[in-house]
């Protein structure tokens, strides 16, 4: 039994384009000058905006991704590259964050003099260019998810650059230059706190665990409704990508029914589920008067 779901969105490539490319820059300025000014502060940031060049990077190539068709050898194309790239991009940043945390309390033990003219310019520079690159994706963020996540990201700079800026004035006007230390610390347990979290997710899609918001039981309970259907088991939960659910179960009808009729019930479920779970892609088995285990989550022997 074939289904197509097609819930894919047509990004806007050229404005995702511009956002990087604004992104770069950013990044690119604040590593030179935080090299130059000696701020942490303005380094942390900086690879928070690499953080986000990495995700848009990858939601533009996952869009484009998304146009491949599937073949014999990739039977589920793409679909899994972003999730093993973000789960390397936060791995390395959760690691980076460490190591701020880390270099900034050495600076607070012995402040140094830092430049707060090029962390003021700067922290300038990032608000504008986030602010432009929040405007430009904006009208995407409801249908994709991707760029939703990256526009929080971008939203978060903003206010990561208006803190940078802040500790720039602070450092200008009463030379406290353990600020920057400080600064680069919050900065720092949010790269590793947002870190975590998508390492988190990344790894519960590539170990194929269900997703969190669904119930096995529930849908098991769902199923049974149908007075066609005697029992549920076997059950299987995954998902694809960070949008596409996945399910398989057999089900063992109460009646030597037809193909068709089979078929019937099997459709009518499989619309009643998508809609109920947010499950896309659903594969039954079909059984009767088979020997049942009463397992709902078939589970192996220990050898």
């Amino acid at each position: 039994m074939s289904h197509e779901h097609n819930h894919t969105h047509e990004v806007k490539g050229k404005n995702l384009f511009f956002t990087i490319i604004l992104n770069v820059i950013i990044t690119v300025a604040q590593i030179i000058g935080g090299i130059f000014s000696g701020s942490l502060a303005l380094l942390s940031d900086a690879l928070h905006n690499f953080s986000d060049v990495v995700a848009l990077v990858i939601a533009w190539w996952a869009n484009k991704l998304s146009g491949k068709q599937n073949s014999l050898e990739k039977t589920f194309g793409y679909k899994r590259a972003e999730i093993l790239a973000t789960l390397f991009n936060a791995s390395t940043l959760m690691g980076i964050g460490v190591y701020l945390i880390f270099e900034s309390i050495e600076r607070f033990v012995h402040p140094q003099i830092i430049s707060s003219n090029i962390v003021i310019y700067l922290a300038i520079l990032g608000i504008v260019f986030n602010a432009v690159s929040v405007l430009l994706i904006k009208d995407d963020v409801h249908d994709n998810m991707n760029i939703k996540a990256a526009y929080l990201h971008l939203l978060t700079d903003v206010m990561t650059s208006v803190a940078v800026l802040i500790g720039g004035i602070a450092m200008m006007v009463y030379e406290i230059f353990w600020i920057d230390s400080v600064i680069t610390v919050m900065i720092a347990l949010y790269l590793i706190k947002s870190s975590f979290g998508l390492i988190m997710q990344s790894s519960a899609i590539l170990m194929q665990f269900a997703p969190k918001d669904i119930d096995a039981l529930k849908i098991q309970e769902f199923v049974l409704q149908n007075s066609a259907i005697k029992e549920l088991h076997h059950l299987h939960l995954w998902q694809l990508s960070d949008k596409e659910r996945m399910l398989e179960a057999r089900l063992n009808f109460r009646e030597n029914l037809t193909i068709s009729q089979a078929q019937e019930v099997i459709i009518s479920l499989e619309k009643m589920i998508e809609k109920e779970f947010d499950i896309h892609h659903i594969t039954f088995g079909v059984e009767y008067m088979t020997y049942s285990s009463e397992q709902l989550i078939y589970r192996s022997c220990k050898c």
